[in-house]
Protein backbone atom coordinates (compact mmCIF):
# COMPACT_ATOMS: atom_id res chain seq x y z
CA UNK A 1 0.00 0.00 0.00
CA UNK A 2 0.97 3.32 -1.42
CA UNK A 3 0.07 6.64 0.84
CA UNK A 4 0.81 9.62 -0.44
CA UNK A 5 0.40 12.79 1.64
CA UNK A 6 0.21 16.64 -0.35
CA UNK A 7 -0.24 20.14 0.49
CA UNK A 8 -1.53 23.02 -0.99
CA UNK A 9 -0.77 26.52 0.61
CA UNK A 10 0.88 24.83 3.35
CA UNK A 11 4.44 23.09 3.71
CA UNK A 12 3.99 19.72 4.66
CA UNK A 13 6.36 18.89 7.75
CA UNK A 14 7.60 15.74 8.86
CA UNK A 15 5.28 15.63 11.88
CA UNK A 16 2.31 16.03 10.14
CA UNK A 17 3.18 14.14 7.02
CA UNK A 18 4.23 11.22 9.68
CA UNK A 19 1.10 12.11 11.02
CA UNK A 20 -1.28 11.61 8.38
CA UNK A 21 0.51 8.37 7.32
CA UNK A 22 0.40 6.55 11.22
CA UNK A 23 -3.47 7.26 11.05
CA UNK A 24 -4.48 7.03 7.52
CA UNK A 25 -2.33 3.65 7.51
CA UNK A 26 -4.67 2.22 10.47
CA UNK A 27 -6.99 1.50 7.51
CA UNK A 28 -5.11 -1.40 6.23
CA UNK A 29 -6.19 -3.31 9.67
CA UNK A 30 -9.71 -3.37 7.94
CA UNK A 31 -9.39 -4.42 4.41
CA UNK A 32 -6.18 -5.56 2.62
CA UNK A 33 -7.24 -4.74 -1.11
CA UNK A 34 -5.82 -1.37 -0.61
CA UNK A 35 -3.52 -0.02 -4.02
CA UNK A 36 -3.09 3.55 -2.46
CA UNK A 37 -4.36 6.22 -0.11
CA UNK A 38 -3.57 9.84 -1.50
CA UNK A 39 -3.66 12.52 1.08
CA UNK A 40 -4.37 16.32 0.48
CA UNK A 41 -4.15 18.71 3.08
CA UNK A 42 -5.03 22.65 2.73
CA UNK A 43 -5.03 25.79 4.49
CA UNK A 44 -7.22 28.47 3.44
CA UNK A 45 -5.96 31.66 4.39
CA UNK A 46 -8.69 33.90 5.37
CA UNK A 47 -8.61 35.18 8.82
CA UNK A 48 -12.60 35.26 8.82
CA UNK A 49 -12.69 31.29 8.03
CA UNK A 50 -12.95 29.20 11.47
CA UNK A 51 -12.33 25.58 9.69
CA UNK A 52 -9.30 27.15 7.81
CA UNK A 53 -7.55 23.22 7.84
CA UNK A 54 -8.78 20.55 5.21
CA UNK A 55 -7.96 16.91 4.71
CA UNK A 56 -9.22 15.42 1.97
CA UNK A 57 -8.60 11.35 1.69
CA UNK A 58 -8.81 9.10 -1.73
CA UNK A 59 -8.56 5.68 -0.82
CA UNK A 60 -8.32 3.42 -4.16
CA UNK A 61 -8.96 0.06 -4.35
CA UNK A 62 -8.70 -3.14 -6.54
CA UNK A 63 -12.39 -2.54 -7.51
CA UNK A 64 -13.57 1.07 -6.88
CA UNK A 65 -12.40 3.84 -4.56
CA UNK A 66 -13.73 5.84 -1.58
CA UNK A 67 -13.42 9.28 -1.08
CA UNK A 68 -13.69 11.52 2.31
CA UNK A 69 -13.12 15.41 3.40
CA UNK A 70 -13.41 16.88 6.48
CA UNK A 71 -12.31 21.04 7.78
CA UNK A 72 -11.21 21.63 11.17
CA UNK A 73 -9.69 24.52 13.21
CA UNK A 74 -6.37 22.54 13.21
CA UNK A 75 -4.38 19.79 10.90
CA UNK A 76 -4.62 17.53 13.36
CA UNK A 77 -7.92 17.75 13.88
CA UNK A 78 -9.09 17.13 10.19
CA UNK A 79 -6.96 14.19 10.31
CA UNK A 80 -7.89 12.69 12.98
CA UNK A 81 -11.85 13.30 11.46
CA UNK A 82 -11.37 12.36 7.76
CA UNK A 83 -9.44 8.69 9.54
CA UNK A 84 -12.59 8.15 11.26
CA UNK A 85 -15.06 9.12 8.23
CA UNK A 86 -12.27 6.83 6.06
CA UNK A 87 -12.70 4.00 8.30
CA UNK A 88 -16.58 4.38 8.44
CA UNK A 89 -16.38 3.78 4.74
CA UNK A 90 -13.71 1.18 4.31
CA UNK A 91 -15.87 -1.03 6.13
CA UNK A 92 -18.95 -0.45 4.14
CA UNK A 93 -16.97 -0.99 1.35
CA UNK A 94 -15.58 -4.14 2.11
CA UNK A 95 -18.91 -5.54 3.42
CA UNK A 96 -20.70 -4.73 0.18
CA UNK A 97 -17.70 -6.65 -1.42
CA UNK A 98 -18.13 -9.51 0.34
CA UNK A 99 -21.95 -9.75 0.95
CA UNK A 100 -22.56 -8.80 -2.74
CA UNK A 101 -26.01 -8.41 -3.75
CA UNK A 102 -28.20 -10.43 -1.99
CA UNK A 103 -31.28 -8.95 -3.18
CA UNK A 104 -33.09 -10.55 -6.00
CA UNK A 105 -34.71 -8.93 -8.76
CA UNK A 106 -37.25 -10.00 -10.66
CA UNK A 107 -35.50 -9.16 -13.77
CA UNK A 108 -31.98 -11.32 -12.90
CA UNK A 109 -34.28 -14.13 -11.65
CA UNK A 110 -34.76 -16.79 -13.71
CA UNK A 111 -38.36 -18.72 -13.46
CA UNK A 112 -38.24 -22.14 -13.08
CA UNK A 113 -39.91 -23.99 -16.28
CA UNK A 114 -42.87 -25.08 -14.29
CA UNK A 115 -43.92 -22.21 -13.22
CA UNK A 116 -43.04 -20.25 -16.45
CA UNK A 117 -45.86 -22.71 -18.22
CA UNK A 118 -48.43 -21.59 -15.61
CA UNK A 119 -47.47 -18.01 -15.85
CA UNK A 120 -47.88 -17.72 -19.75
CA UNK A 121 -51.33 -19.54 -19.36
Amino acid sequence: MRITVKGRNIEITDAIRNYAEEKIGKVWNYYDQIQSIDVVLSVIKNPSVAQSHTAEVICKFVSGSVKAEEKAESMYASIDLVADILTRQVQKFKEKQITGSKTASIRTDKIPEDEAETVSE
